[in-house]
């Protein structure tokens, strides 16, 4: 006897398909059966029941094939739970600025009168807080010397008989957004791969300590098990130009890895065992032996420097104790313009022989310091969007944390701790000069209000130390700034005559405006292709009549001109950026006009 196949058309997946197949199904298969159909009868509500079922049964299916891939998953979580698996690390909500401080004391006069006494002469520890007049904190990075000879040094109280009887001191220094504070978090029983959630966003660990007095020291990936710790050098001498101190390989038995989870900072650590504990701290690369046994031949070994210990564990994870875990919290909006850091929050001065000083002349040192900013405290103060992390993640994929290709080193300046700042749009070419084969690297930043300016030294500087070990030998980095060129948009359209022009109006202006808040990558052209079909898409527009492209310039704008027609592809359709120039709309809602034709 003969199978009778049934045809089922797979392709209906939406609430209204599904339930006409089944419709048209029990009419051809059951015609004797059940042929009251009707929208209230009890044949229809069943139809409707299992169309309901099938409806969302698509729906969650096409949901989790579209969250498993990069290219097509739209949720945060699950964009940054992938790009993780290709090795990219997602930084912190609320990224770093950095910039240069200026710090002032008055020190009272030598015997002489002849300059400060230089046994008054104090440092201001790493760590002090000032204040911007936003109520923005940044930390003090390093220590600061007012005893430096490169300081800047100038009478500030002047005695009757014309002798200068206090001296006033500038010293500069690196500032970081955020605050630096302390939680003590308790671990509880031993678990594997145990993960902590801190109190505080953190934009960098400080270091965490158990209540043993056992330091864990940050790695970037939990196999990773050697870190680079600062050493005395005993050779030092001042004046002769060596370096304080020395980078010495330290195994890093208990170490964690730090993960970025939604609004949440985790430290995740290992499962270790206690017998890592009798290995050397110094680690000597040519006492790693690999024995290999019952083999007569021998292949090529990769040596990976960074992971030298026997051990699959992932380290030690802390049980039964307390970790002391400081950390820097960031500022909501951590960038600062020219003279806006004013207060001193928190500050040690230190002194050199505090024991001949009377405590009347180290408190008025101490209450003399002030702060001041002469140059912009820039850093990144928006969150990649999930586009953004999408294009990140698959060059950090590709760049494996080397820089071979132009990618390799754009994705390694996104990728940039943002403890030493952040860069908002970077762009790497091929030097012009015949006579260099150098890689010109354009950064742009971006300042208080999210819109692109010029990077600071010190960003740069920081940069260009980030790239320094991960660069191949022979490339030779120039980094430089970029320019922004303001632009705005005037445009047409037809509005179907059934609708209301002025609400069809206000709705393709914000559209547009939504489409193109964000500014474009250095050398990315602009599409007017693009923006013809985002208004062609709006309810209520039959047609774009014109989008025309104008220059902004002027107060408010970036001091940089372009002739947008001289930049203009020949179909009209294009504005062919510059190579080191990058597009954005400074103020959308008065640089964005329209009207109805």
């Amino acid at each position: 006897m003969a199978t009778k196949k049934t045809k089922i058309d797979y392709t209906a997946r939406d609430f209204d398909s599904i339930k006409l197949e089944l419709l048209q199904y029990c009419k051809r298969y059951y015609p004797d059966t059940y042929r009251d159909f009707g929208e209230a009868s009890f044949g229809s509500m069943t139809l409707d029941m299992v169309a309901y079922v099938g409806d969302m049964l698509s729906y969650y299916l096409d949901y989790q094939a579209n969250e498993m891939f990069l290219d097509t998953a739209t949720e945060e979580e699950n964009v940054d739970k992938i790009s993780k698996y290709l090795g990219h690390k997602k930084d912190t909500l609320l990224g770093s600025s950095t910039g240069t401080a200026d710090f002032y004391v008055i020190i009272p006069a030598n015997n002489l009168g002849l300059g400060p006494a230089e046994e008054e002469m104090p440092i201001l520890s790493a760590g002090a807080s000032v204040l911007s007049s936003g109520g923005a904190a940044y930390t003090v990075v390093n220590d600061i010397r007012f005893d430096d000879a490169t300081n800047e040094v100038v009478p500030a109280r002047i005695g009757a008989d014309g002798i200068p009887t206090k001296y006033a001191i500038k010293a500069s220094g690196e500032i970081v957004s955020g605050r630096v504070v302390t939680s003590k978090v308790a671990t509880g029983g031993y678990e594997k791969y145990k993960k902590i959630k801190l109190p505080s966003q953190a934009v960098e660990i400080l270091s965490v300590v158990d209540s043993a007095g056992h330091e864990y020291y940050e790695v970037d990936y939990l196999s990773q098990n050697v870190v680079y710790k600062d050493v005395s050098n005993r050779a030092y001498a001042a004046g002769t130009g060596n370096a304080t101190t020395v980078m010495r390989p330290f195994t890093a038995v208990r170490r964690f890895a730090v993960e970025t989870i939604g609004n949440g900072t985790f430290l995740q650590f290992g499962h270790g065992s206690d017998s890592e504990l009798t290995q050397a701290s110094v680690v000597e690369p040519s006492n790693l032996v690999m024995n290999m046994h019952a083999r007569n031949y021998s292949t090529n070994q990769s040596f990976d420097p960074s992971k030298l210990l026997s051990t699959d564990k992932f380290g030690i994870a802390p049980s039964d104790t307390v970790l002391t875990v400081k950390y820097r919290v960031a500022s909501s909006n951590s960038n600062a313009a020219v003279g806006s850091i004013k207060t001193v929050d928190s500050s040690r001065l230190v002194f050199k022989n505090p024991a001949s000083m009377s405590t009347v002349a180290m408190s008025e040192i101490k209450s003399s310091l002030e702060v001041s900013n002469s140059s912009p405290i820039l850093g990144s103060i928006s969150t990649p969007d999930i586009e953004e992390t999408k294009r990140r993640a698959q060059d950090s994929f590709a760049t494996q944390s080397r820089a071979v290709t132009k990618q390799d080193l754009e994705s390694l300046c996104y990728s940039m701790p943002s403890k030493y700042g952040a860069i908002k749009r970077c762009k790497t070419s091929t030097t012009t000069c015949k006579k260099r084969r150098n890689l010109e690297i354009y950064v742009l930043s971006e300042d208080n209000t999210g819109k692109l300016i010029t990077a600071t030294d010190t960003l740069k500087q920081n940069l260009k130390i980030w790239l320094s070990d991960r660069r191949m030998m022979n490339d030779a980095i120039e980094i430089k700034d970029a320019k922004v060129v303001n632009y705005g948009i005037d445009f047409s359209i037809m509005v179907d005559p059934n609708s209301n022009k002025h609400q069809v109006l206000n709705l393709a202006f914000e559209t547009l405006k939504a489409a193109v808040s964000q500014p474009l990558y250095i050398g990315e052209p602009l599409y007017i292709s693009d923006i013809y079909s985002i208004l062609n898409g709006v309810t209520g527009v039959v047609d774009t009549r014109s989008v025309k492209i104008s220059n902004k310039t002027g107060t408010g704008y970036s001091s940089t001109s372009v002739n947008m027609n001289s930049i203009l592809s020949s179909d009209g359709l294009t504005i062919e950026t510059p190579l080191n120039v990058a597009l954005e709309i400074k103020h959308p809602s008065s640089d964005i006009v329209g009207s109805v034709s």
